[in-house]
């Protein structure tokens, strides 16, 4: 089989393209980055030692497409990640649509010309502010947690938020690019009898994360706390009790190779894929990690509310280990000691991630 990842050189695409060699025998693999993420050339190496082919290219172009080979797969990871594009920060509401959407239009495309099955990495965050706002929580202490004796909204258990929750604007830029992009993506499928599959991703983290605050928050926090560097609990009290998932994008390997399997183009094709409760963890609760590991760092408190910010969010995975027997393996004492194994060899981590 030949695989072609877009944004291969990123932290999920590098570790998808590494776990899915491990998986699939003869498998053959093909990447195109444009490499403009800090980071990213520091994966160009390792890519290679797995015998994958690079190339360097901006999927924004379309005549960079010309050169790249028809692959069986094309799994897109390739978007600018942080829920915050457009808004604050680098990069303009103008660049956030061409990369998340022009992008995918030319993939799409692509798709199209070579009959290759799609496997579109979107995220968490096409579910709507306002009804995850709205969700009843209480205070235990160290994080916020779901109030399950109160009502609960359609597509929201003790498990988590599934498919079927809520995607009513607003959902940010950033998530209204990804929504938009599954429409698109599922769109072209119907239309031209390729498979598509859209993994909804939760919180990815893992060694080798480049680690900012707005997109890699767990290898953002781990280093930064290893360096005693400023951190700060934003909003929500400043309390640091807001609570995510957190799964590693081996895991996702896994369910992406299962996907891949099962080519049908007809059914459910939109699935959750996060770490689930089991995996989840407040900022408060990483503080206490890290505090056990490397002594402690009490980040300040800061009040302000964040544009975007939601207080508790958890996948559901049920409908991922119904259909493909999909759970995430990687538990989060061993994500997060990965994670601070990395930032101690590499005291260099946040300054090559750009922080």
């Amino acid at each position: 089989m030949k695989l072609l990842i877009t944004g291969i050189c990123g932290f999920a695409g590098s570790a998808l393209a590494e776990a899915l060699v491990e998986r699939i025998e003869g498998l053959e693999i093909h990447g195109v980055d444009n490499l403009m993420r800090p980071g990213s050339e520091t994966n160009r190496a390792r890519l290679r030692k797995l015998g994958v082919v690079l190339a360097h290219g901006d999927i924004r172009c379309a005549s960079d497409w010309e050169a790249l080979p028809d692959a069986d797969w094309l799994i897109d990871a390739a978007a600018n990640p942080s829920v915050l594009a457009g808004v604050a920060g680098g990069g303009t509401s103008r660049q956030l649509i061409e990369h998340n959407l022009g992008s995918l239009f030319h993939a799409l495309e692509y798709a199209k010309r070579c009959r290759a099955g799609v496997v579109l990495l979107s995220s968490s965050r096409v579910y709507s502010i306002p009804a995850l706002a709205w969700l009843p929580l209480r205070d235990t202490g160290g994080r916020f947690e779901l109030e399950t004796a109160s009502p609960l909204p359609r597509g929201v258990s003790p498990a988590g938020v599934s498919e079927d929750f809520s995607t009513e604007p607003p959902v940010s830029l950033y998530g209204s690019t990804k929504r938009a992009a599954e429409i698109l993506a599922l769109e072209y499928g119907e239309a031209f009898g390729f498979p598509v599959w859209v993994d909804r991703c939760g919180v990815m983290a893992g060694a080798g994360q480049f680690g900012t605050p707005d997109q890699g928050i767990f290898s953002f926090w781990v280093n930064a706390h290893l360096r005693r560097r400023p951190l700060r609990y934003i909003g929500f009290d400043g309390k640091g009790k807001q609570v995510r998932d957190a799964f590693h994008p081996r895991d996702l390997g896994a369910l992406v190779d299962r996907q891949m399997r099962v080519p049908r183009t007809s059914g459910r094709r939109i699935y959750t894929a996060g770490g689930g409760a089991a995996n989840s963890m407040s900022l408060r609760e990483l503080t206490e990690w890290c505090d056990a590991r490397f002594g402690r760092h009490e980040p300040a408190s800061d009040l302000r509310p964040r544009p975007y910010d939601i207080p508790w969010i958890v996948m559901d995975n049920s409908a991922a280990a119904a259909e493909f027997h999909w759970t995430p393996q990687i538990g989060i004492e061993q994500l997060l000691c990965e994670i601070a194994a990395h930032a101690e060899a590499h005291p260099d981590w946040l300054e090559r991630s750009g922080a």
